[in-house]
């Protein structure tokens, strides 16, 4: 019964039954830019499984950044995308996490990545790779397929935009000194 009546009360009314204790645990309640253009859907079944999909892509995202064998970045992306189908509130914490929301709202937002995290995504995607090349595949043709995916994901995040964030984007202030304030 209380199931049923906390799964109504966050799914299908979309009001946040979990208020922020502290001051600086606003920023995660705080609206985004494109909140009003999401597209909630009305049916409740699909806003459940989107739900679910989208915790299920945050978990292995958040393993993903962890364990350097799962890619991060499309999983935090689809776990965006379930959410901005499923529960505002889910996405608006996802895209103002203070761990991995300015690096989702940058790539969505077309300002790409940091050279930080370029050259250390870089890093672990050949290292990984090639560990992999020479010490675990066995197959000719699979290595050959492994090493083909590592320069297309390479050539990839090599032609995304460097972000830098001297490059006076107010959101990107405001989140810097919210930080240093704390």
């Amino acid at each position: 019964m209380f199931k049923d009546l906390l799964m109504q009360k966050i799914f299908f009314t979309g009001t946040n039954i979990f208020k922020p204790q502290f001051e600086e645990d606003m920023r995660d309640y705080e609206t985004i830019d494109s909140d009003s253009s999401l597209d909630i859907s009305t049916n409740p079944l699909v806003r459940i499984i989107l739900f679910i999909a989208g915790t299920f892509f945050l978990v292995i995202g958040m393993i993903g950044i962890v364990v350097r064998l799962l890619p991060t970045t499309p999983f935090l992306l689809l776990s965006a995308a379930c959410y901005s189908r499923s529960s505002k509130r889910f996405h608006r914490w996802v895209m103002n996490n203070r761990l991995f929301g300015d690096y989702i709202s940058n790539y969505i937002e077309g300002r790409g990545i940091s050279l930080r995290i370029k050259f250390l995504v870089l890093l672990a995607l050949w290292a990984t790779i090639l560990f992999s090349t020479f010490y675990i595949v066995d197959m000719f043709i699979v290595r050959i397929l492994l090493l083909v995916i590592a320069v297309g994901v390479s050539v990839h995040i090599l032609t995304l935009p460097t972000f830098s964030p001297s490059s006076g984007d107010e959101k990107i202030k405001s989140t810097d000194n919210s930080i240093r304030n704390r």
